[in-house]
């Protein structure tokens, strides 16, 4: 019913860029909401790792980074399109990882979040 699906990963040398895609369809409706009440949010998970929180974003709200990625990477949402994207610039290979698109009512619990399928960025000369 409602579905995440993510795209724009790939390949790249240090220092470049990929821009993913998130793009939500379904019935937001049958679970009370719509798009825009909805935290979105990229994760990623590297091999060997636990899957963590890179950025989200609340509609109308400023966004949240790791860290890691604060500085190079941006998040931003286009509720008209229902597409959240990631722009990462001046990658590097830490970034390798597969990154997941999450989607969670707003006060809502965790658990029940929605997840995409993952695309994987791999960042190597």
């Amino acid at each position: 019913q409602v579905q995440l699906v993510e795209s724009g990963g790939g390949l790249v040398q240090p220092g470049g860029s990929l821009r993913l895609s998130c793009a939500a369809s379904g019935s937001f409706f049958s679970i009370g909401s719509i798009f825009r009440d909805y935290v979105m949010g990229w994760y990623r998970q590297a091999p060997g790792k636990q899957r963590e929180l890179v950025a989200n974003i609340i509609s109308g709200g400023s966004p949240n980074y790791a860290d890691s990625v604060k500085g190079r990477f941006t998040i931003s949402r286009d509720n008209a399109k229902n597409t959240v994207y990631l722009q990462m610039n001046s990658l590097k290979p830490e970034d390798t990882a597969v990154y997941y698109c999450n989607a969670r009512r707003f006060g809502a619990l965790p658990s029940s979040a929605y997840w995409g399928q993952g695309t994987q960025v791999t960042v190597s000369s």
